[in-house]
Order: structure tokens, then sequence, then C-alpha cells
């Protein structure tokens, strides 16, 4: 049965690595039959959550920009990937705001099977903290299952992840779904 997927590149490069290893993991989902559809978060207008928790009575968000559009998107996939460079042992901005503002629907995001993509300069230790942000975010959806776990490590310029062992990691990763 094919599946949704759901890419979420976080990279503010486009072609970068953490966006580079979206497009194997991409490519190996779509040779075996799935569709995937990858969304350049840092290209989206998303607005910082302002708490004011009017979601609570709406399941919807005051704020009118391209964060509502991504929430169905969310809700529709099968598979979902979250993909970004580590910044200071951490996920980049952009994909932090995206998952704040989840917050009028979350709930709704249920039974979805998870990948992570994390790439920085440093090794897989240095992304650990990263990972467990990621997980932070899908201990909070039911039923979801984190399925993959991708290290881009040693990867610091653009263009630094080619050759790396992540890209085969991430097109057998997108073909086993």
């Amino acid at each position: 049965m094919s599946k949704k997927v759901l890419v979420l590149s976080a990279s503010p490069r486009i072609g970068g690595n953490s966006d580079t290893l979206c497009d194997q993991f991409i490519q190996g989902a779509e040779a075996v039959g799935n569709t995937a559809e990858k969304i350049y978060v840092h290209n989206q207008t998303i607005g910082s959550c302002m708490a004011c928790y009017a979601c609570k009575k709406t399941k919807a968000c005051i704020q009118k920009d391209d964060m509502s559009a991504i929430m169905d998107k969310l809700v529709d996939a099968d598979v979902i990937v979250l993909a970004t460079p580590v910044y200071f042992y951490s996920m980049d901005g952009q994909l932090k705001t995206l998952i704040d503002r989840t917050l009028p629907r979350y709930t709704e995001i249920r039974n979805k099977d998870f990948y992570f993509i994390a790439t920085a300069a440093a090794g897989k230790a240095s992304m650990e903290r990263t990972m467990d942000g990621l997980r932070g975010f899908t201990d909070c959806l039911p039923g979801a299952k984190v399925r993959g776990l991708i290290y881009g490590a040693d990867a610091w310029q653009k263009g630094d992840i080619q050759g790396n062992k992540a890209m085969k990691e991430a097109f057998d990763k997108g073909k086993g779904i």
C-alpha cells in the first residue's frame, strides 16, 4: 500500500546537507511506490506561537499564515520526516517554531511514523540533544512511532554530506517505509 510521506526540510539552505538527505529519503520512498512532498520550512511564513490559547476553543490559530495548510498536511500524512541542521546542539529555530505552532491540532497528528534527520559539523554525539528534542515532540502525539534516526555527522559546509554514509542510510530508510 502506497504511503503519503511529508518531509519537512528546515534547512535555510536549499541543497544544504540536511536538505540533501531529505532528497535521498524521498528518492528511496518513491522508488517503492510511495508519494512524497517536501516543504522547505524556511520558505514558509510561520509566526511564533503567542501563547494566547485562543486555539483551545476553536482548534485553529488566530494567526493567518502558512501553518494552517502545513497542519492539514501533517494530519493527512502517513509518514513524517523532520530534518534540521544542528545549531548549538539543537534543532534550528524554523523547525522549533513549526512544532510549537502545531498546538491547536497536535492531537490530530496521530498514528504516524516519524523519521528524524540531523546534520552537524561534529560527530553523532553532538546531535543527541536535537534528536531528544524531536522525540519530545513525538512523545506528545498519540500513537507516534519513531522509525529511524539519520545522523549526518561531519557535515558543516554545503556539500559536505556528499559521500557520507548518511546518504545511503537516508535512501535506505526511505525505501524501507
